[in-house]
């Protein structure tokens, strides 16, 4: 089943085009250009749109903007060719990506998006339970690389893939099919906009 997955939750946008667990192809840009990104994919994998079978979309936590953004191009894309999609994680996928390694995206306001006991929550980066040893991936971990480290934790080089949200795996975790406009966003806090109007 051809499947275009993407995710627009953190910093970078990464997006991939996968036929049945084989990546066609794969790129890490900006939510700016998913879009483009989109038609770059098809092209290299010599596929048109009207090929595609299903859309699986990161659903945060993160960006709120990035999120929404994210949603509104899955719903956009299932309308004009009629597909159907799942939702997937962020922290899911930055999981899938680095197998035993605790997601850590930078939630801003001096928090963090993370798993606790396999759930998402946000947290002080000093609230975390860094069991020391453990790899720690995600863009948050590195903005408190040095809190983190000192107290045990192992964190990846900047550069390092680990801390992408990698599409590939949006598509492999992607379970049940449902209607696009169906998949909710994983807010686990108010938005910026909202906080500042209180």
């Amino acid at each position: 089943m051809l499947t275009l997955a993407f995710d627009t939750a953190t910093e970078v946008a990464t997006s991939a085009l996968v036929d049945e667990g084989e990546v066609l192809g794969e790129r890490v840009s900006s939510t700016r250009t998913l879009l483009e990104d989109v038609d770059a994919l098809l092209r290299q994998g010599g596929a048109r749109p009207g090929d595609l079978r299903a859309l699986a979309v990161g659903i945060g936590p993160g960006s709120f903007t990035g999120v929404r953004i994210g949603l509104a191009a899955a719903r956009g894309l299932a309308l004009a060719l009629d597909l159907r999609g799942a939702g997937v994680s962020t922290l899911d996928a930055l999981a899938a990506g680095a197998p035993g390694a605790v997601p850590v995206v930078d939630a801003r306001r001096r928090e963090v998006f993370t798993l606790v006991d396999g759930e998402p929550a946000v947290l002080a980066p000093a609230d975390i339970d860094v069991r020391e040893g453990t790899l720690y991936v995600g863009g948050g971990d590195r903005r408190y690389r040095a809190e983190l480290e000192a107290r045990g934790a192992l964190i990846p080089p900047d550069g390092d893939e680990r801390h992408l949200p990698c599409a590939r795996f949006h598509a492999a975790l992607a379970r049940e099919l449902v209607p696009v406009d169906e998949i909710e966003p994983l807010y686990l806090r108010a938005p910026d906009a909202k906080e500042r109007a209180r």
